[in-house]
């Protein structure tokens, strides 16, 4: 099982706005940044399985997503 997963929350300021996982760190940031600008993403986890990181997932509060206009 290949190892390349991360764990991450996407914070802007001191709050987080997003707990996932991905095989891409950077393309992952610049996807949020289009929801919440002036956000960072902070790897808390990894690398790991798939399967650690979807158990990981798991048990995260999901994140109420705001509507595009």
């Amino acid at each position: 099982m290949a190892n390349n997963w991360y764990t991450y929350d996407y914070k802007v300021g001191d709050t987080i706005r997003h707990s996932g996982i991905t095989t891409d760190t950077s393309r992952r940031e610049q996807e949020h940044k289009l929801r919440w600008p002036g956000g960072r993403l902070v790897v808390v986890g990894g690398p790991m399985s798939e399967d650690a990181a979807r158990k990981w997932e798991e048990t995260k509060q999901k994140t109420i997503t705001p509507q595009r206009k």
